[in-house]
């Protein structure tokens, strides 16, 4: 693991943000909404804005504070899903606060469930998971069909606070969680369509790239 100073360093590193984009931060912070690490975030970016991604799908809305930095920051077209009523609402909020209707659509329900809504609007050039971590595998496995041929798949906290190599503690409903996301890793990284690498950074990001993009 990086040494904490050493970690220290690289998040003050950080560019600075939009005032709006950091009272999200804020927000998320002090009710407990997960929303994606500052530096995962900024990694994410640059790897977007490599890959130049002209359609989004985001599994896991949250308040919105993703797909909106990804569409500030790409000007991509963004679909997010998010399955909570309350988070839902907020993210619509967020999303109208900065006049982004227009570039990112949000859907209302269970990803497994709104999938026909999800494919009208299909194809994608990039897939986010950063929803139930459990689900993981069946994420993947049912939405990158939707996926063109020059495709990037993107996955947060599959390093999981370390529960994936058995990180000490008794809560055993984390430790399974943990387990599951150990299992995915393993089956994403011998994947045959597609060439996975896990970065440290955060809670661990996953950046899968199908092979015949490469």
């Amino acid at each position: 693991m990086i040494d904490g100073k050493l970690l220290s360093y690289l998040y003050k590193q950080i560019p600075e943000r939009k005032p709006f984009f950091k009272e999200m931060e804020q927000y998320a912070r002090r009710h407990a909404v997960p929303i994606m690490d500052l530096y995962s975030m900024e990694t994410v970016l640059v790897l977007l804005n490599m890959f130049r991604p002209k359609k989004i799908l985001e599994i896991g809305t949250a308040i919105g504070y993703s797909a909106l930095r990804m569409a500030d920051a790409t000007g991509a077209k963004i679909v997010t899903i998010e399955r909570d009523d309350d988070r839902y609402e907020m993210a619509k909020a967020n999303i109208a606060l900065e006049n982004k209707e227009e570039q990112i659509t949000l859907i209302k329900g269970d990803a497994f469930e709104v999938f026909h809504k999800v494919s009208a609007v299909a194809p994608f050039d990039c897939l986010f998971i950063d929803a139930a971590k459990g689900q993981y595998q069946k994420f993947f496995e049912t939405y990158t069909p939707l996926l063109t041929d020059r495709s990037l798949v993107i996955t947060d906290n599959v390093l999981f606070k370390g529960y994936v190599i058995g990180n000490e503690g008794e809560n055993k409903r984390l430790h399974k969680l943990g387990e599951k996301i150990d299992r995915y890793n393993n089956w994403l990284i011998h994947h045959p369509d597609y060439q996975t690498v896990i970065l440290p950074v955060g809670d661990g990001i996953a950046i899968s790239v199908k092979k015949s993009a490469s």
